[in-house]
């Protein structure tokens, strides 16, 4: 047996031991160090959703993200066989998008707009010794009178994007492109409904496998982590990770492939 594989049984071991002594005297010492070792999720989602939304700062998600983690630690139950991190990202990433919906959250394109159109009014307006005109405004921005228009519906609007794509702003409503276009790929009549009796029959077979490769299949393909994170995760090696990956595939191939024989 490796050292690294030592390691990583005593890991394990101290993991299941401090929730067993939180779960019966919901000791606080307990309760951080599981936070230290589950910490590691909280900057993977933060960087993950942070990328879609460069304009918050990313110890912002990192905050509202440990908050979900709390959440997390104090609601899991163990009883129910769902590993802690599954349940836990989850919680993360719902906590920073609450977070998220909870501000009125300008897109930085429009505070830029803000700013050049408060800069060309204080300029002209100390040439001119009088409140500018949009006409003058829109010249000295080098936009038409069509963009000006739609610069100051946004920025007097205070437009917020939702996270659906949809803008939000008074009585208007922006609809997405796609939302006005035809679908040259819809699915034929009968499609929808094979695929959703394939989801069925591969949901049957991810839940027949062994915990920890339904839980390195969850991290993988749901969570979107790559091997080095989820071994980091795991506390275990990425060769071991991947190794792990590729039996729960096998598994799978084989449960539905009989499945279809």
């Amino acid at each position: 047996m490796t050292v690294t594989r030592v390691d990583a049984q005593a890991s394990t071991a101290l993991t299941e031991a401090l929730w067993d002594r939180y779960e019966r005297t919901k000791d606080p010492a307990a309760r951080s160090q599981l936070l230290d070792r589950y910490l590691g999720l909280v900057h993977h989602v933060a960087r993950e959703i942070g990328a879609r939304t460069p304009a918050v700062e990313l110890d912002d998600l990192v905050s509202a993200g440990s908050l979900g983690l709390v959440r997390a630690l104090e609601s899991f139950d163990r009883s129910r066989g769902l590993a802690f991190s599954t349940y836990a990202v989850r919680r993360i990433r719902g906590a920073i998008l609450d977070e998220l919906r909870s501000r009125d959250w300008v897109p930085r394109s429009v505070r830029t707009k803000a700013r050049r159109i408060q800069a060309a009014t204080n300029l002209l307006q100390a040439q001119l010794g009088r409140p500018p005109e949009p006409r003058e405004l829109a010249a000295a921005l080098g936009i038409d009178m069509e963009t000006w228009h739609q610069w100051r519906a946004e920025v007097e609007g205070g437009l917020v994007v939702s996270f659906d794509g949809a803008g939000e702003g008074g009585a208007r409503r922006a609809v997405p492109l796609e939302e006005t276009l035809d679908d040259p790929e819809a699915e034929l009549p009968g499609a929808q409904l094979q695929k959703d009796e394939e989801v069925v029959a591969l949901r049957a077979a991810i839940a027949s496998l062994p915990e920890k490769e339904r839980l390195v299949l969850s991290l993988y393909y749901y969570e979107e982590l790559n091997l080095r994170q989820i071994a980091e995760v795991l506390h275990v090696t990425e060769s071991r990770i991947s190794q792990i990956r590729t039996q729960a595939l096998k598994r799978l191939r084989a449960r539905l492939g009989a499945e279809e024989a």
